[in-house]
């Protein structure tokens, strides 16, 4: 398939860095670690935001450092091995540790601030409600936390509701406006989820500007706010970009990590298995969801190793802070429930993961318009207008319905419960004779909440996507539990029932299970999530027993919502924003080869050998910011120069006297006759690239993309060259499906 290039054959790019002259004294390490002496060929490439990193060059660049630093035999060649080493694990650990606390903090701010805005504790204006009352025996009435009515003595009921709706809303706004206004001026990169991005940047997407300090901070005192107000969303997925953040910021002190992009996003993705580790309190989740989702770990056992680590330090740094006096790293846990589990339940959960599957893609689909209406509309010009507006309305809402006026993760935390005497009912869901009109409470709180999210999801605050979801799937699960315990309790002998106990006092479905199905089916359905989703699920609830109907209930939902939309809720932000990002998805070309996907040769911005000047090298160069140009003579392949190589050899030689010469790239016997008026530019070519033959199929073109992260293909016969294919081509031909690649590609570059 290959066809033969004048520079260089597929052998050779086989072996591009097995370099074979090679003198240790050739190298020195100075006292930092790095070369001294004659450099390498390969040097450090720096990017700027908005490009994607070179991988082949920048792993070739890895293993030369490496190469020699072991060959050389000498004390200060093993301590700098050692050094490299432990900065390594110095900034792992220390992020490990870092999101561990911050994780804490952010969880203590935002209960704060959630329960100031219904009342305030006698003991301590500081006191959220779970601290102000801890001590009592359940069923204790608590008299150290007062509502706002309470503590300004307000005796009249109308007045009380008045006062309380009116802080409660008053409150939800300031929160929600003071997030957007710090996002919106000081750190605009630290609005939304940031997953989309996290998932660009570890596929070679550079957006420094992402990883500031600065967005570190706003990020984290605005999601505490924002969560705080009340706002349909979640800090899950924003504590991933947190952590990042972190491990970049501590990476900068280390001068190994700041010209070194593959040790860069190794450290990243590390961190962002830290982050959910502390969002769900689920460290084995963390791994794997960097493995399902990020797609980092794959082809990297050390990296696998570095976030596995992370991701226990950060759970065991939660634990240890134990921001809420339980002890305990389960976030949701269910008590009460049976451990065995009958097999007519399986018709209810997967009615529920079929529910997850068409209401997650109905998600996706409101979100995407309504990002497309608020980049298109008025909206988009006043943002803080937005939040403000939309907390309010968020506000009055969840304050005439008694689920949604709670925290969602208080929301989550009592649906996830079985009924039990010995705890207080919640709302009384476990109310027989209100069972339809808690049912109905509940689905119209989903409903309400899923409008609210779909909104939400987008808008100039830092907002997570996952609890919000699970909340919803919960209410849903809750009501699909509580009907089926009232059907079997109703017609306890008819024969779909005859599993269950004779004994009707001793539970046979327990709807608080109902809701955990209800969550997974629905976040799946959202995020297209599989097997990291049950592991966070089980974590989340420690549910062992129960990890078969959540991965019933998470696999029918992949498979009703991947009928109604490929695309998960990040990979379609990450196409409406377009970045550089190549999903590994299977890719069926329906029979079509490389040929029906390549920009020929007549639609290439080219190098003519012979032809070119350094001015019009600078001309183009100025013109077109791609990654290289293909170098021809004629049709005939020269090779590729890359841009960065271009302009520091322009750099260095292009002046008044040579601005005319012709450009060469290869041997003056072969080409020009006038040697003197020629400049040799044979420096610039890559010492390797891949050529194909242009009926190789699109299925294969893809996956060696996927697989080896390159830039380009060149595609030849016979030495000429037929046409190329880049890598943003390829990402274009993924998202070909979707009908809104782009739409939102001009936000980014504020």
């Amino acid at each position: 398939m290959s066809g033969h290039h004048p520079q260089e054959s597929w052998e050779s790019w086989n072996s591009r860095d097995s370099t074979t002259i090679r003198e240790e004294e050739t190298f020195e390490l100075g006292e930092d670690g790095d070369l001294q002496g004659n450099p390498p060929k390969k040097s450090a490439r720096k990017y700027k935001d908005g490009s994607s990193i070179d991988w082949l060059h920048e792993e070739a660049l890895e293993r030369e450092r490496d190469y020699v630093k072991k060959s050389q035999k000498s004390i200060r060649s093993l301590l700098s091995i050692w050094a490299d080493s432990a900065r390594v694990w110095l900034v792992v650990v220390a992020t490990g540790i870092g999101i561990g606390v911050a994780g804490a903090w952010l969880d203590v701010l935002v209960k704060w601030l959630g329960d100031l805005r219904e009342g305030r504790c006698q003991a301590g204006f500081f006191y959220n409600q779970v601290s102000c009352c801890s001590g009592l025996d359940p069923g204790e009435f608590c008299t150290d936390w007062q509502s706002w009515s309470e503590y300004f003595s307000v005796r009249s009921i109308f007045a009380q509701s008045l006062l309380q709706s009116s802080i409660y809303v008053t409150l939800a706004v300031l929160f929600s406006g003071s997030a957007a206004l710090l996002v919106n001026i000081y750190a605009p990169y630290a609005f939304h989820t940031g997953i989309p991005e996290i998932k660009a940047i570890l596929g070679g997407y550079v957006f420094d500007a992402f990883l500031t300090p600065w967005t570190l901070l706003i990020k984290a005192l605005g999601l505490a706010l924002a969560v705080a107000s009340g706002l349909s969303l979640g800090k899950e997925g924003p504590l991933v970009h947190v952590a990042c953040c972190m491990a970049y910021m501590l990476s900068r002190f280390f001068k190994q990590f700041k010209h070194s992009e593959a040790q860069k996003r190794k450290l990243l993705a590390a961190a962002a298995a830290a982050g959910v580790s502390v969002a769900f309190g689920s460290p084995l989740g963390g791994v794997i969801f960097c493995l399902e989702e990020l797609d980092t770990f794959a082809l990297e056992s050390d990296v696998m190793w570095r976030g596995f680590v992370a991701s226990a330090i950060a759970a065991v740094s939660l634990q240890y802070i134990d921001p809420f006096g339980t002890s305990k790293l389960v976030l949701f846990q269910v008590t009460s429930g049976g451990d065995t589990w009958r097999a007519f339940e399986l018709i209810p959960w997967l009615t529920l993961g079929v529910i997850g599957g068409v209401l997650g893609s109905l998600l996706i689909k409101l979100n995407v318009e309504i990002a497309l209406y608020r980049k298109n509309s008025v909206l988009n010009q006043y943002p803080i207008l937005e939040v403000a507006t939309v907390s309010a309305i968020t506000a009055a809402i969840a304050y005439l319905v008694v689920f949604t006026r709670v925290q969602s993760s208080e929301l989550v935390a009592n649906l996830f419960q079985e009924c039990d005497p010995a705890r207080g009912d919640y709302h009384g869901l476990c109310n027989p004779t209100a069972m339809w009109e808690n049912v109905f409470l509940l689905l119209i709180s989903a409903a309400i909440k899923l409008v609210l999210t779909a909104w939400t999801f987008g808008m100039m605050v830092p907002a997570g996507i996952f609890l919000p979801t699970i909340a919803i799937g919960a209410c849903i699960g809750r009501a699909v539990g509580m009907l089926t315990q009232s059907i079997q309790t109703a017609y306890p002998k008819a024969w779909l029932f005859l599993s269950c106990p004779p004994d009707p006092t001793i539970r046979c479905i327990s709807p608080g299970f109902y809701s955990v199905i209800g969550a997974s089916a629905m976040l799946g359905g959202v995020t297209r999530m599989t097997v990291s989703l049950v592991v966070i699920l089980f974590e989340l609830t420690g549910a062992l027993s129960h990890v078969l109907p959540i991965m019933v209930g998470v696999m029918s939902a992949k498979w009703v919502g991947d009928a109604l939309g490929e695309d998960g809720i990040y990979n379609v932000w990450i196409a409406m924003r377009q970045y550089p990002f190549i999903p590994p998805v299977d890719y069926n070309d329906r029979g079509r080869t490389a040929a029906d996907a390549m920009r020929p040769f007549g639609t290439l911005v080219k190098i003519q050998e012979g032809h070119s000047t350094l001015k019009d090298i600078e001309n183009l160069t100025n013109k077109y910011d791609f990654h290289g140009f293909p170098v021809v003579r004629g049709r005939d392949l020269i090779g590729y120069a890359t841009r960065n190589k271009l302009l520091s050899f322009l750099g260095l030689h292009l002046s008044a006297d040579t601005s005319n010469k012709k450009c060469r790239f290869s041997s003056p016997k072969q080409q020009l006759p006038s040697v003197e008026n020629n400049i040799d530019l044979t420096a610039c070519l890559e010492n390797s690239i891949l050529h194909l033959r242009k009926e190789v199929p699109q299925a294969v073109v893809v996956r060696m993309f996927q697989k080896m992260n390159l830039h380009q293909i060149l595609f030849t016969h016979r030495g000429q060259l037929d046409g190329m294919l880049t890598k943003a081509d390829v990402v274009a031909l993924l998202a070909a499906h979707f009908p809104h690649t782009g739409a939102l590609a001009a936000e980014n570059e504020r």
